[in-house]
């Protein structure tokens, strides 16, 4: 199977199980996202190993795991907001239970750990707060957050085969262009005037405002993420899609992105 239909079969896959685990109900959605959150911060914490840092891969995963499972449980209002308090204590743990793993490099691994946390599981634990943001379960915010960022991927690789000649940042990726960029964004912002008719949970205007985040803070979290890679000289932060990479090279954008829609939508619901 050559790598372009090997490409399309796993993108193809992995967008029917995202799409019909967020539409069907709130335990698929749960569910599908708390393995997620496992499987990328476990990557992460593999990445991270290339080079002489040991995280505490088991015990950051565990709690990437308590984070996400917490914050659902709280949504989906099985709890009041106190349960989230338990995170406190477990994210200090870190730091004891280096004392017990005698390695040499006890801040680096602390500092990997907990930086796990935050750059993976934190994100995909604010997803919660995007399919309860009516005040019920609900697939609409999400399905348009994903519509826009798939949009803009499939404009800017587009735009950018036919036209770039202009480098976005080279030092980091080489294969962005300016071109590609203004591509992706003509596409979000058509696709997030489209749903707007749609998915009507939000304003039109809201949409445009969470276009424009996607379009720039997904490319900054593109380009992050191509950033980490790069300093440990690998392709791809893992193997477990074929023809995609691993789960950070899926959601790379979505993961830097994601903490500024979520602020964006409660300051605007407070105000």
């Amino acid at each position: 199977m050559n790598n372009f239909f090997k490409r399309a079969l796993t993108a193809g896959g992995f967008v029917a199980v995202l799409l019909t685990c967020t539409f069907y109900n709130q335990l698929t959605f749960s569910l599908l996202f708390l393995l997620i959150t496992i499987l990328g911060v476990w990557e992460f914490y593999t990445l991270a190993e290339k080079g002489q840092n040991k995280p505490q891969k088991m015990w950051g995963t565990m709690l990437g795991a308590v984070l996400f499972t917490s914050n659902a449980i709280v949504c989906f209002g099985y709890a009041d907001y106190k349960l989230l308090l338990i995170n406190i204590p477990l994210l200090f743990s870190v730091f004891i239970v280096e004392l017990y793993t005698k390695a040499t490099n006890p801040f680096r691994n602390i500092a990997f750990t907990i930086l796990g946390i935050v750059y993976v599981a934190v994100p995909f634990s604010l997803l919660n707060y995007l399919v309860t943001f009516t005040g019920t379960f609900s697939y609409e915010i999400l399905f348009g957050f994903f519509f826009i960022l798939w949009s803009s991927d499939t404009g800017a690789y587009l735009a950018g085969s036919a036209f770039g000649k202009n480098k976005l940042f080279p030092r980091v990726s080489p294969g962005k262009s300016w071109e590609g960029t203004i591509g992706g964004a003509i596409a979000s912002y058509g696709v997030a005037f489209i749903i707007s008719g749609w998915y009507t949970s939000v304003s039109v205007i809201d949409w445009m405002v969470i276009a424009s985040i996607l379009i720039v803070i997904g490319t900054l979290g593109d380009l992050v993420e191509s950033l980490f890679k790069r300093s440990k000289n690998v392709k791809d932060s893992g193997t477990l899609l074929p023809g995609h990479g691993g789960i950070l090279d899926r959601f790379d954008s979505l993961i830097i992105a994601a903490p500024f829609v979520f602020t964006y939508l409660y300051l605007e619901k407070l105000f």
